[in-house]
């Protein structure tokens, strides 16, 4: 589906959608599972649940719900975990430094729009120094409500200067495409990303869809 106004910005998702970050929470969940004396859990599994965040980190390694009176204590400790592989593995998928570039020379801004709190974002970020910067980086300590409520999105356009009618949202996750649609913005799904087994990204009613990463500057620009 083609756009139907000028492009001014593009905002994308961190995990799964600017950044494979799943090869540091395979470690992760892996040692919270061996402190509980488990055997390790197939990487793919763990994979598709990382844009789901902590908490569905912590269920699947555990096979405990959020009811579970030893839940927090459980999250919290992989969330330490995290913290001490946090930037060593993580890197830009495919072809997005070169899009970031693509971008600046154009003259269109770009930003992030995450549900990963900023005390990770931040520290995420600065370890991988991705350059251009982003020109806006939205967390959910920045807003009341966070996605699929559009919120965040309305923030990243603030910052950037732009209308969400010129703005592209990148996501891996049916909260993603829900947030950018809400927004008035251009959703492309990232089929490449962190998509658990049983969903349907053609279900999502994302704009246009992306296999590959490196086939996201075609369609963009």
């Amino acid at each position: 589906m083609a756009r139907k106004h000028p492009l001014q910005a593009v905002i994308f998702d961190l995990d799964g959608t600017l950044i494979d970050t799943a090869s540091e929470f395979v470690v992760v969940v892996q040692a919270l599972r061996a402190e509980h004396g488990l055997g390790p859990l197939p990487e793919d599994r763990i994979r598709a649940s990382v844009s789901n965040g902590a908490r569905a980190l912590v269920a699947l390694a555990l096979d405990i719900t959020e009811d579970a009176p030893e839940f927090e204590d459980r999250r919290q400790r992989l969330l330490a975990l995290y913290s001490e592989v946090l930037g060593t593995t993580a890197a830009p998928y495919p072809g997005i430094t070169e899009l970031l570039g693509a971008l600046a020379e154009r003259g269109i801004g770009w930003g992030i729009s995450t549900n990963k709190p900023r005390a990770y974002t931040a520290p995420l970020l600065e370890a991988l120094a991705i350059r251009p910067a982003a020109g806006s980086v939205v967390c959910p300590d920045d807003v009341a409500q966070r996605k699929p409520h559009p919120e965040s999105l309305y923030l990243n356009c603030r910052q950037l200067d732009c209308s969400p009618a010129g703005a592209i949202y990148v996501g891996d996750h049916r909260r993603d495409i829900e947030a950018g649609r809400r927004a008035g913005m251009h959703t492309i799904a990232a089929l490449y990303g962190y998509i658990e087994p049983g969903d349907d990204p053609a279900s999502w009613g994302a704009h246009q869809s992306v296999a590959r990463s490196g086939d996201l500057q075609a369609l963009i620009l």
